[in-house]
C-alpha cells in the first residue's frame, strides 16, 4: 500500500509516461527518492516546524515554572486581602488574581509560607465581581491586559495544534481532490451563552415578591445557605444541589430567581434552556460543560436555568429516527454535572418550568433537584398583596378598592395583575386624569381577560338584539341560582372575539369544584342559547364557547371527578404512556356508557335552564331591553331589574349628544384687562381658578 505523502495531488496533470509523476525508490538522477513538491511545504520543513514549536512550548513551560504561584481558593485569598496581608498591589488578570504575601503575619493557610506568591482562579465573565470585592476589602490592585493569557493558551493547546497539523498534512491533503477538504470550524458555538448578574446589577429583591409566601420562604433558605454554609454544615447537613421552581406561566418563577440574584452576594449565572441547543451536534453538551466549569471556578454561585423543559424532557419518548439526539445528549451532560463523580456543593442550580410532567425522572430525583418549589396561582390575599406591590409605582385615586379588584380576578397570575395596573395607568393617562380611578382598573381587568372594547364596530340590529337576549339569559339564570357566582357586570359592547359578556364576581377562591356549583354553572351556560332562540326563533354560532365549556365540565364530572351514579367512583381519564400517545383504559361498552352519561348530564342542565327561562321571561325581556338601551349594566342595576324596578339614567345616545353639544359650544371670550386694582382677584369678568 503506498504511503499518503508519496501521492501527488496534481498527478493527473503530469506526463502520461509517468517520468515526472511517479516516484519510486530508484527515481532521480542521484539514486535518491524525490520528495513531492506540495503546495505548502516538504516533510523535512514540517519536521523543523514541529521541533521549533516544541522548543517554544518548552521555553514557556520553564518560564511558567519559574513564576509558579501557590493556588488558593477565593475564600482564603479574600481573607488574606481583607486582613491586609498582601505586600503591595495584587495583579488581576483575566483568568487569575496574583498577590505576594508579606512576612510576619500569622493565621495563613498551612501551605503558604511567607514570603510567597499566591493566586486564585477566576473567569473573564466574573472578573468585575471579584474586583468589586477586593475594592470593598480595601486591597490595592492593578489590572493587566488580556494579552498575557496567550502563553498559557499556547502551552495548553500546542499538542493539539501539532496533532491537527500532522493529521492535515498526512491525511487531508491527500483527500483534497476527492472533495474532502478541511471542514468549517465551530468557533465559539461551544461556549456557554449565559449572563452573569451580581447583587449590584439587580434591582429586584424579595420585597418585590408577594402572594407566594411559602415559595419565598424556601428561596430565603437558599440565600441563607449561600451566605453562611458552615452554619448548616455544623450538624452534618449539606447545601441543596438543585431547586426546581414549578408553576403556571406568569406566577413569578423568574421573578423569584431575580430576587435571589438581588439578595445573594454571589455570582448569578442565568441562561435559557433553548440556548443550549444549536444546529450543530454536540454543541449543547459542550455549552453545559463550559457553564458548569465557569460556575465551579466562581463558586459559591447560583446557576439559573429558565424553561428547563426545552432540554430536560423525558428520554425515550416521542418519535425519533434512531440517530443522534442532540437534546438527550445535552440532558445527559446536565445530569452528570449536577450529580456525577465530580460533585461541588458550592454550586446551586435553580431551574424553572411550567411543564414538570414532561421532565425526565433522573433530573427531578433528590441529589439533583433536592427541592421542588411549587409556585401556585395567588389566592385572594395574595392577589391583594401583588396589586399593592405594583400599585406603589402608580398614582391611585381615593376611590380605588384593590380588594374588590382582587375578588374579581380569580385564577389571575401575578403577570396578569401587573398588566391590569399598567393598563389602568395608561388609560388614565390617555384620559388626562390626575390619578388612576376604580373604573380604570375595572376596564383594564376586562381588557386583559377578554380584550379591548370595539365601540365603533357597526353591528346589525338583529344581531344586536340576539346578543342582548343571549346575555340577559345568562344574567337572569345566574342571578336566580344561589350556587352560581354572583353577577358583576353585563355588557353587549363587543370585546375581543366576543359580541357580549356576563362577568362574575366570585365570593371566594375555589381550589376544588362541588357538584352543585358545576351543575349551576352548566345551567347558566345553556341559558344564553335558550333565551336567544326564544326571541329570534333561530340559533346562531354565538353559543360555541358556551357549548364547549358545558361539554368539558360534563366530561370532567364523568371521567375524572366520579360524579356519575352509573359509573361510580372510578377514574376513566385517558392514560398517557408517553408524550404523544394515550390510550383509553376502558372497553367499548364503557365508552358508550360514558357518552350516554355526558349527554344526559348536558341535557338535564339544558332542560332545567329552559324551564327557568320560561318562568322568568318577563325578567329576561326587561334585562335585554335595558342592555339595548344602556349597553352595560352593573351588579346593582341587575339587582334592581330583577326586583322589578326601572332604571333612570342617561342612555348612550344621551351621553354622546351631550359630548357633541359641549364640543359645538363656542369658546368663552377672554376676560378684558382692567386697570381698577380695587377689585383684586375678584374683578368682573375674571375666570375662576382651576383649583
Amino acid at each position: 500500500m503506498p504511503e499518503f505523502p508519496d501521492q501527488d495531488p496534481d498527478r493527473s496533470s503530469k506526463d502520461p509516461s509517468g517520468n515526472d509523476g511517479e516516484r519510486g525508490p530508484n527515481q532521480g538522477g542521484d539514486g535518491q527518492q524525490q520528495r513531492p513538491a506540495g503546495p505548502f511545504m516538504s516533510r523535512g520543513m514540517l519536521t523543523w516546524i514541529i521541533l521549533f514549536g516544541a522548543a517554544i512550548a518548552l521555553f514557556f513551560i520553564m518560564s511558567n515554572a519559574a513564576n509558579q504561584s501557590i493556588k488558593l481558593t477565593w475564600t482564603d485569598f479574600y481573607n488574606i486581602a481583607k486582613n491586609g496581608k498582601f505586600e503591595g498591589e495584587v495583579v488581576i488578570k483575566d483568568e487569575e488574581i496574583i498577590g505576594k504575601v508579606a512576612e510576619g503575619f500569622p493565621g495563613l493557610p498551612e501551605k503558604v509560607t511567607p514570603p510567597a506568591k499566591v493566586s486564585t482562579k477566576i473567569s473573564l465573565s466574573t472578573k468585575e465581581f471579584y474586583v468589586k470585592k477586593l475594592e470593598e476589602a480595601g486591597q490595592p490592585h492593578i489590572e493587566e491586559p488580556g494579552g498575557s493569557i496567550w502563553p498559557i493558551i499556547l502551552i495548553q493547546w500546542a499538542p493539539f495544534i501539532i496533532i491537527a497539523l500532522l493529521i492535515y498534512f498526512f491525511i487531508f491533503r491527500s483527500l483534497r481532490n476527492a472533495g474532502g477538504g478541511p471542514g468549517g470550524m465551530l468557533g465559539n458555538f461551544g461556549r456557554s451563552r449565559h449572563k452573569v448578574t451580581n447583587k449590584e446589577h439587580s434591582n429586584v429583591t424579595l420585597d418585590d415578591v408577594a402572594g407566594i409566601d411559602e415559595a419565598r420562604e424556601e428561596v430565603q433558605e437558599i440565600i441563607e445557605f449561600l451566605k453562611s454554609p458552615k452554619k448548616f454544615q455544623r450538624l452534618g447537613g449539606r447545601v441543596p444541589r438543585g431547586v426546581l421552581l414549578i408553576g403556571s406561566p406568569g406566577c413569578g418563577k423568574t421573578l423569584l430567581a431575580k430576587a435571589v440574584a438581588g439578595e445573594a452576594d454571589v455570582p448569578f449565572f442565568s441562561i435559557s434552556g433553548s440556548d443550549f441547543v444549536e444546529m450543530f451536534v454536540g454543541v449543547g453538551a459542550s455549552r453545559v460543560r463550559d457553564l458548569f466549569k465557569q460556575a465551579k471556578d466562581s463558586s459559591p454561585c447560583i446557576i439559573f436555568l429558565d424553561e428547563i423543559d426545552a432540554v430536560g424532557r423525558r428520554r425515550g419518548s416521542g418519535f425519533t429516527s434512531g440517530g443522534h439526539d442532540e437534546r438527550e445528549q445535552t440532558l445527559n451532560a446536565i445530569l452528570v454535572e449536577m450529580d456525577g463523580f465530580e460533585t461541588n456543593d458550592q454550586v446551586i442550580v435553580v431551574a424553572a418550568t411550567n411543564r414538570s410532567d414532561v421532565l425526565d425522572p433522573a433530573l427531578t430525583r433528590p441529589g439533583r433537584f433536592d427541592r421542588q418549589i411549587h409556585v401556585p396561582l395567588p389566592d385572594l390575599r395574595g392577589r391583594v398583596e401583588i396589586l399593592r406591590v405594583h400599585a406603589r409605582r402608580v398614582k391611585m385615586g381615593p376611590d380605588v378598592d384593590l380588594e374588590r379588584l382582587a375578588r374579581g380576578t380569580p385564577m389571575f397570575s401575578g403577570a396578569d395583575l401587573a398588566a391590569i395596573i399598567n393598563e389602568a395607568a395608561i388609560r388614565a393617562t390617555l384620559l388626562n386624569k390626575d390619578f388612576v380611578e376604580q373604573d380604570d382598573l375595572e376596564e383594564s381587568r376586562d381588557k386583559v381577560k377578554f380584550g379591548r372594547q370595539y365601540k365603533s364596530r357597526k353591528i346589525e340590529e338583529e344581531e344586536r338584539i340576539a346578543t342582548a337576549y343571549h346575555e340577559a339569559g345568562h344574567a337572569v339564570v345566574q342571578w336566580l341560582l344561589p350556587d352560581a357566582d354572583p353577577v358583576h357586570k353585563v355588557t353587549i359592547i363587543p370585546r375581543g372575539s366576543y359580541l357580549g359578556a356576563t362577568f362574575s364576581l366570585p365570593e371566594k377562591d375555589r381550589l376544588g369544584y362541588g357538584k352543585k356549583y358545576v351543575e349551576a354553572t352548566m345551567r347558566v351556560l345553556c341559558a344564553g342559547r335558550i333565551a336567544e332562540q326564544r326571541k329570534t326563533a333561530d340559533v346562531t354560532s354565538g353559543a360555541a364557547m358556551d357549548i364547549r365549556q358545558v361539554t368539558e365540565m360534563a366530561r370532567h364530572m364523568i371521567l375524572e371527578w366520579g360524579m356519575s351514579d352509573q359509573l361510580g367512583f372510578v377514574d376513566y381519564s385517558p392514560v398517557s404512556n408517553n408524550e404523544f400517545l394515550s390510550e383509553k383504559p376502558y372497553s367499548d361498552d364503557t365508552a358508550r356508557t360514558i357518552d350516554s352519561e355526558v349527554k344526559g348530564s348536558v341535557d338535564t342542565a339544558y332542560t332545567d335552564a329552559v324551564k327557568m327561562i320560561e318562568d322568568n321571561w318577563d325578567k329576561v325581556v326587561a334585562m335585554a331591553e335595558a342592555l339595548l338601551k344602556y349597553e352595560t349594566l352593573s351588579s346593582d342595576e341587575v339587582d334592581r331589574l330583577m326586583r322589578g324596578e326601572t332604571l333612570n339614567k342617561p342612555t348612550v345616545a344621551d351621553l354622546l349628544k351631550a359630548e357633541k353639544d359641549k364640543a359645538d359650544q363656542p369658546a368663552p371670550a377672554p376676560p378684558q384687562p382692567t386697570t381698577d386694582e380695587s377689585y383684586g382677584d375678584d374683578a368682573p369678568g375674571a375666570m375662576p381658578s382651576p383649583a
